[in-house]
């Protein structure tokens, strides 16, 4: 059994205690929150020991791994904490707010050779996991555009205040929204090197951008375009699309779909030349316990048999996330570089 302790019991952290709780390879040691709603109803309700300070858990429980859920701009403090400590970290995403931190924080890992993951979950999603095995076999041959969106309705009037509307917590569609749709394309792509343009677009917030757009490029010198807005009410929840193309077909991607056109005949099994399209459903993998999607099952699962043995360390890792956090922090540079020049100009 692997002992694991939870610190932060927001959306995403009451999401991950669940998951961990039904896991036949978890035994839960403790759970950290500042909330004393929180705390009182888990003393209430469950047997787990509950703490106020997260410190304190640790000292008392020794967990084998940790799960932080904590806002965004907490993770660094934390995680390197943790990993002092030779404790397994999975953190929710972004990474961090700061690189270098970031940069510090993957050599202490590699340092200890302890087992990092950070929550892109979407990697875990059958149709983009597809999409990825299509791509780097070559079937689309040469990559030569992409496009990667993301639209949901998140903040869609004025006067919403939340750590996402606040710039110094983290808050802002770049970090929230748009840090998912960077992470995916740098997996099924190549990692984004350069950022040609960005507009980050206020749409209701006051001190955050609502929409991210952005002209990207690979280190292979592939070109293509970032499109992300939470403020688009035309959508239930967040919608995620990758578009790619290449010499020898296309490909779109989204959560419930994949679509890809192959030019010739060499595809892969299961596949013909011309338009194929397989759902989600096509690609489905058995799970112990669900909860909103599988992705996020077997994101934990994953971190779980890596803290085994039994699968490599390899996917969300600190050192792919920092590769994300390095594009949001040249999208706000351009940005900031562009604001610079428009207060010269008048």
């Amino acid at each position: 059994m692997i002992k694991i302790a939870v610190i932060g019991t927001g959306k995403m952290g009451l999401s991950h205690l669940s998951i961990l709780g039904a896991h036949p390879d978890v035994f839960i040691v403790g759970i950290a929150d500042t909330s004393k709603l929180i705390n009182d109803v888990f003393h209430k309700f469950s047997t787990v020991q509950i703490f106020h300070d997260y410190r304190k858990m640790l000292d008392m429980t020794m967990p084998d791994a940790v799960v932080v859920s904590l806002p965004n701009q907490m993770h660094e403090l934390v995680v390197e904490e943790l990993l002092h400590r030779k404790i397994h970290v999975f953190v929710e995403k972004p990474f961090c707010m700061n690189t270098e931190k970031g940069n510090y924080l993957v050599d202490l890992v590699n340092r200890y050779q302890l087992i990092n993951q950070v929550g892109y979950h979407n990697k875990f999603i059958g149709t983009f996991e597809e999409a990825k095995k299509i791509i780097s076999n070559n079937y689309l041959g040469k990559i030569n555009h992409f496009v990667g969106e993301a639209y949901g309705p998140v903040v869609i009037k004025k006067g919403l205040h939340s750590w996402r509307s606040n710039e110094k917590d983290g808050g802002g569609c770049l970090m929230d929204y748009a840090s998912h749709v960077i992470d995916l394309l740098n997996d099924l792509v190549s990692p984004i090197q350069k950022v040609h343009g960005s507009i980050l677009k206020k749409i209701f917030s006051n001190d955050v951008e609502d929409a991210v757009y952005s002209l990207l490029e690979t280190k292979e010198r592939t070109t293509g375009i970032l499109s992300v807005n939470w403020s688009d009410d035309t959508y239930r929840k967040m919608s995620t699309t990758i578009t790619i193309n290449g010499t020898d077909g296309k490909l779109i991607a989204d959560a419930t779909e994949l679509k890809v056109y192959f030019k010739n005949h060499n595809t892969p099994l299961g596949y013909s030349k011309g338009w194929n399209v397989k759902s989600i459903i096509d690609f489905v993998r058995p799970i112990n316990f669900y909860l909103r999607g599988e992705e996020y099952s077997l994101q934990l699962d994953y971190f779980i048999k890596s803290i085994q043995g039994l699968v490599p360390n390899i996917i969300n890792t600190f050192e792919s996330a920092l590769q994300t956090d390095l594009v949001i922090s040249q999208i706000k540079k351009y940005q900031k570089q562009n604001n610079e020049q428009n207060l010269i100009w008048g």
